[in-house]
């Protein structure tokens, strides 16, 4: 049996044709909105990259924060998550959140916000990443050492982690 031109796999609905309809502002804003969380500043940005003028592109990013779709502390908060459970410390996450254009309140209320006990997360990841032999070995306690302060973890955080400070060594 054939399908009549133009029919959709048999439902009888007509198909759809990409480029056809064009969105609008608001159609493509909600359409980035339900995939994930996006902050104000990069739902704008992501707008104009789509030919959105900046105007409409502001007051639609306006409207969407209005009506409840677009929540800065929402995204904020979503990635403090999603970071950590990347095993990334508050200082890159810190960084992160500033290059969406968020403040200082809004980042340290989002940081609070999730409870995380930041020495426990880089604990976790040395002991995965090293293993236990790390407590024995300088050279892999600065390997470990290293390791956290990329990841975004403070001295303090990374001392605690590795059992002592690896890097005590360089100033005698």
């Amino acid at each position: 049996m054939t399908e009549p031109p133009g029919d959709d796999a048999g439902t009888g609905r007509p198909r759809r044709r990409r480029g056809t309809t064009e969105l609008t502002p608001a159609q493509r804003a909600l359409g980035l909105l339900v995939r994930r969380e996006h902050s104000s500043k990069e739902l704008t940005r992501k707008l104009r990259a789509k030919g959105v003028s900046r105007d409409d592109a502001k007051v639609t990013v306006a409207r969407m924060t209005e009506a409840g779709w677009q929540s800065n502390e929402r995204f904020a908060e979503s990635l403090v998550r999603s970071r950590a459970s990347q095993g990334h410390g508050p200082i890159r996450i810190r960084a992160e959140l500033a290059t969406h254009g968020l403040g200082d309140d809004a980042i340290r209320a989002a940081l609070e916000s999730v409870e995380e006990d930041w020495s426990r997360l880089a604990h976790g990841l040395v002991r995965r990443r090293f293993g236990e032999a790390l407590h024995e070995d300088r050279a892999l306690q600065r390997k470990a050492g290293e390791f956290l302060i990329r990841r975004g973890f403070s001295i303090d955080q990374m001392r605690r982690a590795t059992g002592s400070s690896p890097f005590d060594d360089d100033f005698d």
